[in-house]
């Protein structure tokens, strides 16, 4: 059902089953799929690809020009995967480079007045809280978590797993599976209640791991380098553990709330 009250530019490609409310806004060269809705006063700005099962709230904007003084108009584009949920004056900014996209994966669920800078990549089943508010260049892991009002630096990258306290300003790389809260954002443990809940994906010995791993990383008082080699020498492989050395490998060992220690002590 598509009202009359709502403006569809012909060049938009809508799916089935689509409902589109009064005085939503739907842009040119955007693509939707099946069984969308999009609320009153939504819109679906150009380069916008919203896959199948969406809901868009009253006031979101989807595809927003970026705010970033790089872009000089090129064409480019903001994806949002499968079943995803996004409320109440949620913004969400294309990307600046051409034919690349800011990127929300499937069953994602953004909740009110969230802001999604440029280039940004949030992996499928987070959820961002009331008022969080992601910056450009952002990558957010599987299954994260951000509460009320978190902030994230540009560049900033969390790994899967990740519960953010609310209120929290992140600045640099978020390790996987844990806790951050508090202002500096320091180590608050491990996600394991989260973790447990899916028994599917983690043992009891994996969770164990993990928090001997970040026992070495935050609680021994020990440089970065000298904790990943008493992870390599004291916990056995497995998934969790490769992942969070991976991680560190990968953000060339800068994580954030780290001790502050020698090198190699």
């Amino acid at each position: 059902m598509i009202s009359p009250l709502a403006f569809v530019d012909p060049g938009a490609k809508l799916g089935n089953n689509i409902t589109v409310h009064p005085f939503a806004f739907i842009d040119k060269d955007v693509e939707i799929g099946d069984n969308c809705e999009i609320m009153p006063y939504a819109s679906i700005m150009h380069g916008s690809r919203l896959g199948n099962g969406i809901k868009v709230f009253n006031g979101a904007v989807v595809g927003a020009d970026p705010q970033d003084f790089r872009w000089k108009g090129e064409h480019t584009l903001c994806k949002i995967g499968d079943n995803a949920i996004v409320r109440e004056q949620v913004i969400i900014n294309r990307s600046i480079h051409e034919e690349k996209a800011t990127v929300i994966g499937a069953n994602v669920v953004l909740m009110a007045e969230t802001h999604i800078g440029h280039d940004s990549d949030i992996a499928e089943w987070c959820v961002l809280g009331n008022g969080s508010q992601i910056a450009g260049d952002v990558r957010i892991g599987f299954a994260s978590i951000l509460s009320t009002g978190v902030k994230v630096n540009a560049g900033s990258r969390l790994g899967d797993w990740v519960f953010i306290k609310g209120g929290c300003r992140i600045s640099g790389n978020v390790p996987p599976y844990v806790i951050m809260a508090h202002n500096p954002a320091a180590y608050y443990g491990v996600n394991a209640m989260i973790m447990r809940d899916r028994a599917e994906r983690f043992t009891e010995d994996e969770i164990d791991d993990i928090a001997k791993a970040y026992r070495h990383i935050y609680q021994c008082n020990v440089s970065l380098f000298n904790a990943v080699k008493r992870i390599q020498a004291d916990i056995k492989p497995s998934a969790p553990r490769d992942a969070i050395l991976k991680f560190i490998s990968e953000c060339n060992n800068k994580l954030i709330a780290l001790p502050k220690v020698d090198m190699y002590d």
